[in-house]
């Protein structure tokens, strides 16, 4: 299980380097400004939890259960978080209005926040 939380931690950091010039440098001419902030923010938020799962991944203390669960709460809250917020920022290159799914973004947060206070439950746990 390091292993996957390391590579997936890696890969959306990654991820978020490539997003992260997208917005910069391909988006500027075809959205406004605060759609570039909102993506901007779902980059930021992304790295931050890429950055968390390499951290978790090298974690030796925490036993395979407590990183598994923290891993999924993780992962799951940067799709529903970061994606919805970069689809958002979009919304008016498309037909499609994507802020019929605007409460997939507050999920993921939560998840977010839930995955956080997890690993810092098992944490204190596990290395008192």
């Amino acid at each position: 299980m390091n292993k996957t939380i390391f590579l997936t931690g890696i890969v959306l950091g990654a991820m978020a380097v490539i997003l992260g010039a997208f917005g910069a440098h391909g988006l500027e001419k075809l959205v406004d400004a605060d759609a570039i902030q909102t993506f901007e923010t779902g980059v930021r938020y992304q790295m931050y939890h890429a950055l968390l799962l390499l951290v978790l991944g090298n974690m030796q203390a925490l036993p395979e259960a407590s990183k598994k669960l923290v891993f999924y709460f993780v992962l799951v809250g940067i799709f529903c978080f970061s994606f919805s917020i970069y689809l958002l920022a979009m919304n008016s290159l498309t037909d499609f209005d994507f802020r019929v799914i605007g409460l997939v973004t507050p999920l993921g947060g939560t998840l977010l926040i839930v995955g956080w206070g997890l690993f810092g439950y098992r944490v204190y746990k596990y290395l008192r």
